[in-house]
């Protein structure tokens, strides 16, 4: 019997006027697929820890985090459950590194461009737009329901 194991993400969605940060990557021999800044928690590493570093890493962008947006499960079509626990912030800085292998740019794009990226096959998973609507319905949770340590 194979152990069922979910992955731990953290996702940052980041909103800036009009558009929203999203991180431009290759996966393999086809077309780049477009994500939040996103990745797996580190052990010993806190939630709001690893969803600063990883929009850092894929985006050279540093963030403050304002609310807690939830959690989304998502089992990819490889039979991956991913238990993604999703941030709403802001840009404080940037800094001058290069973007984690294997991010290819960071855009700020409309709320029309992502729905265009999804019609087209082009989002890293449904969740990307779902994160999308969910923060321009005014979904946000306190930090303080996420309890560490």
């Amino acid at each position: 019997m194979r152990r069922w194991t979910p992955h731990t993400t953290v996702a940052t969605v980041i909103q800036h006027e009009h558009a929203f940060l999203l991180v431009e990557e290759r996966q393999g021999p086809g077309p780049t697929v477009f994500n939040q800044p996103a990745g797996h928690l580190e052990q010993g590493e806190t939630l709001f820890d690893a969803a600063r570093r990883e929009t850092r890493e894929e985006s050279g962008c540093t963030v403050a985090l304002d609310g807690y947006l939830g959690l989304y499960v998502h089992t990819s079509s490889a039979g991956v459950t991913y238990h993604s626990h999703s941030f709403l912030a802001h840009v404080t800085g940037h800094v001058d590194a290069p973007l984690d292998t294997p991010i290819v740019a960071a855009h700020w794009l409309t709320p029309d461009a992502i729905k265009a990226l999804s019609i087209d096959g082009r989002l890293r998973s449904p969740l990307v737009l779902r994160r999308v609507q969910d923060a321009l319905a005014g979904r946000r949770f306190p930090l303080e329901l996420v309890v560490e340590g």
